[in-house]
């Protein structure tokens, strides 16, 4: 899923190119995109762009007439620059966003179309879109304390949760939660100031280094590799490959289609967590720490 440096870098890259110009059309290619009816899509057509904001991981456009077009992303969607007036692909493409210097199209891999259009008028109707989740690089140490402690939940949990915090998902919080060496299930309502004050500087270090990042493999085009996985991150997606901080093996938790992934040398003080479908499979034989393992 895109999280907030890929939504920053894409809005980034929206203002530099097309902020200012006209949107002629937004063409559908599927109509279940469209998540609105009034006002209608129509309604965009031949308006100037005033700029671009991000609400949690959905891309704003603004417009004329006090107009905004919000698209989420979800897990597998993606914008994708082209030739203007480009045939939008019949198996993966939803809309074409068309201007008269480039066309931006939107696109989902999978099957499972959750990518979203709202079209929608007035700052009211936007700030329903708005899961009211704390911004990480605007909260101070207490708000960010506030936040996790708001909701008692595990870790992960309630850095992922939109509406604790905004722009946040699984990947980055992984890479989040390794920087300020916590675990993955502590419980908000247990975690020390110590503790809490390590995460609120990893947060803000991590959004920000991958920001730089994007940014840099960006340059002057449009991102064409946004991803959850990535060779230089620390711990997600990286089950089984030496920590570059211990050179302990990275651990996994599956739960149905969500993982995540942690080092038990740095996070867990060497215990391994639970995995529901493989320890149920192992049973007694489930590694309990990374002796265990050796």
């Amino acid at each position: 899923m895109p999280e907030l440096p890929d939504v920053v870098v894409y809005l980034e890259r929206l203002e530099a190119l097309v902020a200012g110009k006209t949107l002629r059309k937004i063409r559908l290619a599927s109509p279940w995109v469209l998540r609105t009816f009034d006002p209608p899509v129509s309604e965009v057509e031949d308006k100037r762009v005033t700029g671009f904001r991000r609400i949690g991981k959905r891309l704003v456009f603004e417009l004329e007439d006090d107009l905004f077009v919000v698209v989420h992303l979800m897990v597998a969607g993606r914008l994708r620059m082209r030739e203007p007036g480009v045939v939008i692909p019949k198996k993966r493409g939803l809309a074409a966003f068309d201007f008269d210097t480039a066309t931006f199209l939107l696109t989902e891999e999978g099957t499972k179309k959750r990518a979203s259009i709202h079209v929608v008028r007035g700052e009211d109707a936007l700030n329903e879109h708005d899961r009211g989740g704390v911004e990480p690089f605007e909260a101070t140490l207490e708000q960010f304390a506030e936040g996790l402690r708001r909701e008692r939940h595990t870790l992960k949990r309630s850095l992922t949760d939109a509406k604790l915090f905004s722009g946040i998902g699984g990947a980055y919080a992984d890479e989040i939660m390794h920087r300020a060496k916590v675990s993955p299930v502590a419980r908000t309502d247990r975690l020390t100031d110590d503790e809490i004050a390590r995460l609120h500087a990893a947060t803000t270090e991590v959004l920000g280094e991958w920001v730089d990042r994007l940014r840099t493999e960006a340059e002057d085009g449009f991102p064409e590799k946004v991803t959850a996985f990535r060779d230089e991150m620390a711990v997600h997606g990286k089950f089984g490959e030496p920590c570059p901080v211990c050179g302990k093996p990275v651990q996994r938790i599956v739960y149905a289609s969500n993982e995540t992934n942690y080092c038990a040398g740095c996070q867990t003080g060497g215990k391994i967590l639970a995995d529901r479908a493989l320890s149920r499979l192992l049973k007694v034989d489930f590694p309990r720490s990374l002796e265990d393992l050796e």
